[in-house]
């Protein structure tokens, strides 16, 4: 017997998942936001162990973030494959406040999910969550729900569906609504299969919160009208707030070889029931099986912990090093707004060399290279080699999830150019600087340490005579979801889509031209 999936299969910061299969070889595609390269993409034979292989949207050509609000950019792509190709369908969401949200989509093609990518061609912006189906005459079909802007309107207006011709890389005729969705409300993120003569339309419903959940319809024709499983929900958490992963919802489907049936969907493990998500929405897998009269179901309709594996070989995947010594970015890094390049994010052996960038709200050039927190208990740990010469130069380690919500460990200098180790935090967008403060001789390394153990977090340093603990006890779940959420006098303000991420930063706010280089960095989880 195979080892058995154990859920999720994506920890951390990786939700919207679209799962396909080309030959012997899956893969699953996240959302991103404003985190580069766009678009990550897990590969796995085995639907067991899965290998990161980087984002697809890794240059300026492909993907611009500048500027994108906290949680816009990169929602939930599309990924498929006809004549040869893999088709990607993105959104970059520029804006989502005051009941507005500009939503460019584009497509790109590849004839290896390694690339190279080629252009993206615009599609449409009146909605978001793309997908593309290739049906079985050889037509394809863009699929997206509808924003509505208008005041009164339900904003969710709907599934539309529009034919796409992939040669041209056009889309053709006029969009058509083929389904409203449920009582849950908010459908979105659809997906289109075809067996046995029905059309099977999944979407995700209820939002992203602890109502969300994933609805299944079907119809003879490919415009409907669509009838919805009569038993309810494909899969849902709601309704039990004592299950280990909650939000469960936003599936899409794939076959194996053999004819087995998997879901890849969005779950969430909070800290506390219904409360906070430090990991931000994960990824797992179902098996689905199919009832006698047609229907894909699910277990219970919720999420399971554990579940067979397909009956395929295993495909076990090389393990993350521990320590990383920055020979190149691997595919664990991620940079924020922009993509690593030499003018300020440059690897070689034994040093990550980061030129100072943006203040941290700054949207257009920070300098921030992080990874994803994938467990509740893990240690993040850097040297830092840095001569500050004044108090706008700035860095050191954070453990962070967006502009207006982080924990800062970092070097600076005094009035008088002498450097000094702080801590600060932000929550909501409100600075707090934590006591001690550590002067520190010119030059000289020091190594930097984060603990995360659950809710709390605690920084630490270490300049050659040990660790020292400077800041303990910090609220880590200011770094998700939940708390990252903003309304004012009813109108949203801040989305919180993403999940905590540890991160080097380093801040040149003057812009004098300073770098700060980092020797390596360890990340841990605890297994205990």
């Amino acid at each position: 017997m195979n080892t058995p999936i154990q859920n999720p299969v994506l920890r951390g910061f990786e939700p919207d998942p679209v799962i396909l299969r080309v030959g012997a070889d899956f893969y699953i595609a996240t959302s991103t936001f404003e985190w580069y390269p766009g678009v990550r993409i897990h590969h796995s034979r085995d639907l067991v162990n899965w290998r990161p292989l980087g984002g697809i949207l890794d240059s300026p050509r492909l993907l611009d973030l500048t500027g994108v609000p906290d949680s816009g950019g990169i929602w939930a792509p599309g990924l498929s494959y006809a004549d040869g190709l893999f088709h990607l369908v993105f959104t970059v969401v520029d804006t989502y406040t005051e009941g507005w949200k500009d939503l460019p989509n584009y497509v790109t093609t590849a004839g290896s999910i390694e690339g190279p990518w080629s252009d993206p061609v615009p599609l449409h912006g009146r909605g978001f969550d793309v997908s593309l189906f290739h049906d079985e005459d050889g037509r394809s079909w863009l699929l997206n729900m509808r924003f509505d802007w208008r005041p009164g309107r339900e904003s969710f207006a709907g599934i539309e569906i529009q034919e796409y011709d992939r040669t041209s890389r056009k889309l053709l005729d006029e969009p058509r609504t083929i389904s409203a969705g449920t009582a849950a409300g908010v459908a979105e993120g659809p997906h289109l299969y075809r067996r046995d003569g029905w059309y099977y339309l999944v979407h995700a419903e209820g939002g992203t919160g602890y109502e969300h959940g994933a609805a299944v319809a079907r119809s003879r024709n490919l415009f409907g009208p669509y009838e919805p499983d009569p038993t309810g929900p494909l899969l849902t958490s709601r309704h039990d707030p004592s299950l280990e992963l909650q939000k469960a919802g936003h599936c899409s489907l794939v076959e194996t070889p053999a004819g087995e049936w998997y879901t890849a969907h969005i779950v969430a493990r909070p800290y506390t029931e219904r409360g906070r998500c430090v990991l931000g929405r994960e990824t797992a897998l179902q098996p689905v099986a199919w009832s006698e009269d047609g229907w894909p179901r699910i277990a219970g309709a919720v999420p399971a912990t554990s579940v067979p594996a397909p009956s395929l070989p295993p495909a076990p995947v090389p393990q993350e090093p521990v320590i990383d010594d920055f020979a190149s970015l691997g595919p664990q890094w991620s940079t924020l707004r922009r993509p690593a390049g030499p003018d300020w994010a440059a690897p070689a052996p034994g040093r990550l060399r980061i030129h100072g960038g943006q203040s941290p709200v700054g949207r257009r050039t920070p300098s921030m290279v992080a990874r994803r927190v994938t467990a509740p208990s893990c240690s993040f740990e850097t040297e830092l080699v840095f001569e500050p010469r004044s108090p706008d130069h700035l860095a050191g380690l954070t453990a962070y999830y967006n502009t207006r919500n982080w924990h800062y460990l970092f070097l600076t200098a005094d009035d008088d150019s002498s450097p000094v180790l702080r801590t600060m935090s932000c929550e909501a967008g409100t600075l707090t600087a934590h006591e001690p403060e550590v002067l520190l001789d010119p030059g000289r390394p020091v190594v930097l340490h984060a603990e995360l153990a659950g809710p709390h977090l605690n920084l630490s340093y270490d300049v050659g005579d040990g660790r020292h603990l400077l800041v303990g006890g910090l609220d880590a779940t200011v770094l998700s979801d939940e708390h990252a959420d903003e309304f004012h006098d009813g109108q949203l303000r801040v989305l919180g889509f993403t999940g905590a991420m540890l991160g080097l930063w380093v801040q040149d706010l003057d812009r004098a031209g300073v770098h700060a280089d980092f020797t390596y960095a360890t990340y841990r989880e605890d297994t205990k």
